[in-house]
């Protein structure tokens, strides 16, 4: 039996999918995170880079260094175990540990990255994260340590998974630089469970910081728009009546046009990503399931009341932009006929202008005809006249009298001449 062929990409299509497994992390313990991202062009960044980062970190704690192209790695550095995923615009580094800092996210905690590795970055910081996971099984002891160790109004605390663990935040950057977040789970949490909801907890804080670039954006499109809006109804008003030069309103609309076209290519990037990574943000709150604790927020209404009027800020201003880039291309249209038809007006003029001009040297050319043939008669009479010089005295005719009789003759052959010629030229 001939065994089937594989697509060259089946297994490597097939292990995508378990590229990126949940780490495991016991309560209590400790997490830092981090994602970095370069500032411009980040999605065409070198990732060579990236991975020279990585394997530097590597190095300092004698750990296996990951394949070449790979965009995910765990592995243990020290006593801690460190998870790396490569993304198309930033690349994440979560260590995680044993135990938790007597002083509540004590920013020694985040010295697992040395200082001249993190100053050697391929990039910026887009957000780094502490985060505190304990054993909470009294609610009571839970909302004191929230209250003590969050800012009040901006709390958002919750359970979630069915009541097997309670995570908190206040979506704050403390003074060191870093959100923070709590995971308070329950005795019988196992490892598994707890290290899904610090991943969960990660990718809410690195997609919501991703998808506010787009707001940065939007906000820095305004005024230009503004600008871009107000010429373009400044034109549309002056089709309404006479315009001296059509044309130059033709090519000032086609600017506009052009204007709008280049803002939606360089943003349809940024506002494209901004719409996944809001998509990413609201899957990974729903699949926590969360529940409300003791009358406080979730996470998911405090992305409702803050997060999401910001995208929903960065969709208006895209649908603004597509609908002015519209707007603009109708008016071109529209101007666009209009021009047409007056040049069409002009063409009929001028048609009819020349339809005159050949009337009348249609007319000039039957004068000159008729001129020709007096002109030509005359010379030929002459001649004729001496031809018929003889027969004047043989015939005893005067020279008045031949030249009445021949100038009926010669000018009819004259005229029956030149009209043999015209009409072979037809």
């Amino acid at each position: 039996m001939t065994p089937i062929t594989d697509h060259p990409l089946r297994f490597a299509l097939a292990n995508e999918l378990h590229a990126r497994p949940f780490p495991s992390m016991r309560a209590p313990g400790r997490a830092a995170f981090l994602a970095l991202k370069p500032s411009k062009n980040a999605a065409g960044r070198d990732r060579a880079a990236d991975m020279a980062h990585l394997t530097d970190l590597l190095d300092r704690f004698a750990a296996p260094h990951p394949e070449p192209d790979a965009t995910h790695y765990f592995g243990q550095i020290g006593k801690h175990q460190l998870k790396w995923e490569s993304h198309t615009e930033f690349v994440t580094y979560t260590i995680l540990g044993e135990g938790v800092a007597e002083r509540p996210f004590d920013a020694a905690t985040f010295s697992v990255f040395p200082n001249d590795w993190l100053s050697s970055a391929p990039g910026t910081r887009i957000t780094s994260a502490l985060i505190r996971v304990e054993v909470g099984d009294d609610d009571d002891a839970i909302a004191s340590k929230a209250q003590e160790w969050f800012v009040p109004e901006s709390l958002a605390i919750s359970r979630v998974l069915d009541d097997e663990l309670v995570i908190a935040g206040d979506f704050r950057i403390d003074p060191a630089g870093h959100m923070r977040f709590a995971v308070f789970a329950r005795p019988q949490v196992g490892m598994r469970r707890i290290g899904r909801v610090v991943q969960r907890l990660c990718e809410i804080e690195t997609y919501k910081a991703m998808s506010m670039l787009g707001l940065t954006r939007a906000r820095g499109l305004g005024p230009q728009m503004g600008m871009i809006d107000t010429t373009l109804s400044k034109l549309i008003d002056d089709m309404r009546g006479p315009m001296p030069d059509p044309a130059a309103q033709l090519h000032s609309l086609l600017e506009v046009s052009a204007e709008l076209e280049s803002i939606a290519a360089q943003s349809s990037f940024r506002f494209g990503a901004t719409g996944a990574y809001e998509t990413i943000v609201n899957q990974r709150i729903t699949v926590l399931r969360e529940e409300r604790f003791g009358g406080r927020q979730t996470f998911g209404e405090f992305m409702m009341r803050r997060y999401d009027p910001a995208m929903r800020t960065v969709k208006s201003t895209q649908e603004r932009l597509h609908a002015m880039s519209d707007r603009a291309l109708r008016a071109g249209d529209l101007l666009r006929t209009r021009v047409d038809v007056e040049r069409s007006a002009q063409n009929q003029a001028l048609l009819t202008s020349m339809d005159k001009r050949a009337d009348l040297q249609l007319r000039l050319q039957h004068t000159v005809e008729g001129l020709s043939i007096v002109a030509i008669s005359y010379y030929a009479l002459n001649l004729a006249l001496y031809v018929l010089g003889p027969l004047q005295y043989s015939l005893g005719i005067s020279k008045t009298i031949m030249a009445a009789i021949a100038t009926p003759v010669v000018v009819l052959c004259v005229w029956a001449l030149l009209r043999r010629i015209r009409k072979h030229m037809d």
